[in-house]
């Protein structure tokens, strides 16, 4: 049998394949590798087909047998190198010389090449870039190159690399930059960044951050109570964000970073005790507590700065936009007159002073192109997002914010029979809420062609922008739908139906202000979320019923719908909740349908196609089905045409 595989490829046995199919002894026998017993079986049959079994043998790969035949091939070939040393002298080193370095190159080409192979999920999950590379990652001893001569497979030294070198926890170790942008590209370490455990339990501390600040402002909906809720929403926001910036950003896994992070999250705890009082009596505490976390980020910025000096530019850029409106909220401390005007100057620069930076080194080229070369030096490394973490954080924040507004809906009954108009209003609450958690993880973050991060600087600012108003939007229309579950104002909703707690909180009449933050809430979230999908790229289906512009379309004229019903006072809370649900539901519908294909069935009860290569006529092979006859393989391959058969059922 012979050993050279077609289209000119090396035969295996001269090839550094991770799994050896084929063997030679000294003697010239082969020695065929099977991987497990059903595949010896398989070569066995397949190879005393064509040649006698007494002239090949059949290992099971890592039995004895097989250990023995690769010492005995280990040993000729190493007294078959001596002796061509001998032999040949300075021309064997020479070709010595020579196969190693083109084993090295085929090493680095390799190492590209994988590097590509482990983005191509990234790139099927968020979109290609041409200008996303990768980077090795180094080790502690800082050599991420294998030995000269080893021949051992990446996976397998990954493998052996787990095994034998667990990773020790540190008190401290120098941050790494996990991705960064130089020169036009970014630049990322190949592997996926995972979501760590301590930020799921930063989560755990906005649950009860995002109840409080929607309770708060559905107790007394006033336009005052709104820009209490904002504000107050806003500095707990921008915490989360700092947090999830800095992990996305460097890599310490160290005893220090959990340290930092519990002192963020003692932060958060005393700035959300002091949410209810805020601008009554506990303002100072609000603040003070928002400003510990917030400089507490800027002596990090400042020590990073110190400890990486690539991207030293940017941190100081980054600590100075703490500084500033540090300043502005100390002095809305002692500020009385003017307070709201300095809180909001400061948010402003909190939420948008770092972008100045990005703004700078892309928009300066039209005003100096001297200014823009020394700013392209000063920022040559600039830390980037890793856009999986980045998403999961935020699929994570916005679940917790769905997921609030389906326990804010749940009440206590003291009814027999407790399906009455107030169980309806709950339902269609639930339903309203299921429906944006669909369209929002299932409809627009689906079939992306290119995430919005992924796209553009300017798409992934709006992506990352647009996604505060839509989530505060939604937590104030949430806050406001437990209100109107408990109303008592239609029929068959008795407040005597519910326990004392909830009776208490039962209104017999909806407030002008409640119906808006109904409304004018889920209809802003829907208005956010069309948003939101605009700013990707979405794969185009063939056949598409109903085309993404249009259904966005459609979207955007239901939420200004909504939006309105809040001027409205003839429907009583029943009436309120199913309209707006109905609507939702319309815009759900439309995606769903919208997203099918006409080529193929929307129900699933379309003609199943079969098709196979026989020596058979169809029409003949039709016949013989119309009158149920028994067709036998035998006879079928008896026949002397061949054509593919296909049948429609």
């Amino acid at each position: 049998m012979s050993t050279t595989p077609q289209n000119g490829a090396a035969p295996a046995h001269h090839r550094g394949d991770r799994l050896r199919r084929l063997l030679l002894r000294p003697d010239g026998r082969k020695v065929h590798v099977a991987s497990s017993p059903e595949d010896a079986q398989r070569v066995h049959r397949k190879l005393s087909s064509v040649q006698p079994p007494e002239e090949f043998d059949l290992v099971i790969r890592g039995t004895p047998e097989h250990l023995e035949a690769i010492r005995e091939a280990h040993s000729h070939h190493s007294q078959k190198q001596e002796d061509q040393r001998t032999q040949h002298g300075e021309v064997f080193v020479d070709i010595n010389n020579v196969r190693d370095e083109l084993d090295a190159l085929s090493k680095e080409l390799r190492a590209l090449t994988d590097s590509n192979v482990d983005l191509d999920a990234n790139f099927s999950k968020y979109g290609y870039s041409a200008h996303l590379r990768t980077r090795e990652t180094h080790n502690d001893s800082g050599d991420s190159s294998p030995r000269k001569g080893d021949e051992t497979p990446k996976s397998v030294q990954d493998w052996d690399n787990e095994l034998h070198h667990a990773r020790p926890v540190r008190l401290w170790q120098r941050p790494v930059v996990r991705q960064y942008f130089h020169k036009g590209l970014l630049w990322r370490a190949s592997e996926q960044e995972e979501v760590a455990s301590f930020e799921l339990f930063v989560d755990l501390l906005y649950v009860g951050i995002i109840a409080i600040n929607g309770d708060t402002a559905s107790e007394h909906p006033t336009a005052e109570s709104l820009r209490n809720f904002c504000i107050t929403f806003i500095l707990s926001w921008r915490v989360w964000t700092d947090l999830t910036l800095v992990t996305s950003w460097f890599e310490t896994d160290d005893i220090v970073q959990r340290l930092s992070v519990i002192f963020d999250m003692a932060c958060l705890f005393g700035l959300t005790t002091n949410i209810v009082e805020a601008f009554e009596h506990t303002y100072s505490q609000l603040i003070a507590f928002y400003l510990a976390a917030r400089l507490g980020l800027c002596v990090y910025f400042l020590h990073l700065a110190w400890l990486v000096p690539m991207v030293r530019a940017v941190m100081f850029c980054y600590a100075f936009w703490v500084i500033v409106p540090s300043a502005l909220w100390i002095g809305s401390i002692y500020v009385h007159t003017y307070r709201q005007p300095i809180i909001w100057v400061a948010i402003v620069l909190d939420l948008y002073g770092p972008t100045t930076v990005i703004f700078c080194v892309r928009g300066v080229d039209h005003v100096s192109k001297r200014l823009a070369a020394r700013f392209k030096v000063i920022f040559e490394f600039y830390p980037a997002l890793n856009i999986e973490h980045q998403t999961e954080r935020t699929n994570a924040f916005v679940t917790l914010v769905f997921g609030y507004s389906v326990v804010a809906l749940l009440y206590q009954n003291t009814a027999a029979l407790g399906l009455n108009a107030i169980f309806g209003k709950a339902v269609l609450g639930l339903v309203m809420a299921f429906a944006f958690n669909w369209m929002y993880f299932e409809i627009d973050g689906q079939n992306l062609f290119v995430h919005a991060i992924r796209r553009s600087v300017w798409s992934s600012m709006l992506w990352t922008t647009i996604h505060l108003p839509f989530i505060m939007a939604y937590v104030l229309g949430a806050a406001a739908l437990s209100k109107l579950v408990l109303a008592h104002d239609c029929a068959n909703a008795e407040e005597s139906s519910l326990t004392e707690l909830y009776a208490h909180r039962s209104a017999g009449e909806l407030s002008h202000g409640i119906r808006w933050f109904y409304c004018a809430g889920i209809g802003l979230a829907l208005a956010g979320m069309g948003i939101i999908s605009l700013s990707h790229v979405h794969k185009e289906i063939d056949g598409q019923r109903v085309k993404k512009s249009h259904r966005l379309t459609l979207r955007f004229a239901v939420a200004i719908v909504i939006i309105t019903l809040g001027a409205t006072e003839k429907l009583n809370s029943l009436q309120l909740i199913g309209t707006v649900t109905s609507l939702v539901c319309l815009c759900l519908t439309c995606d769903l349908y919208g997203s099918s294909s006409t080529t193929q069935s929307f129900i699933g009860t379309g003609k199943c196609s079969y098709s196979a290569n026989c020596k058979l006529k169809s029409k003949d092979l039709e016949e013989a089905l119309k009158k149920g006859e028994t067709i036998k393989l035998d006879d079928v391959t008896k026949g002397e045409k061949h054509e593919v058969a296909k049948l429609d059922i």
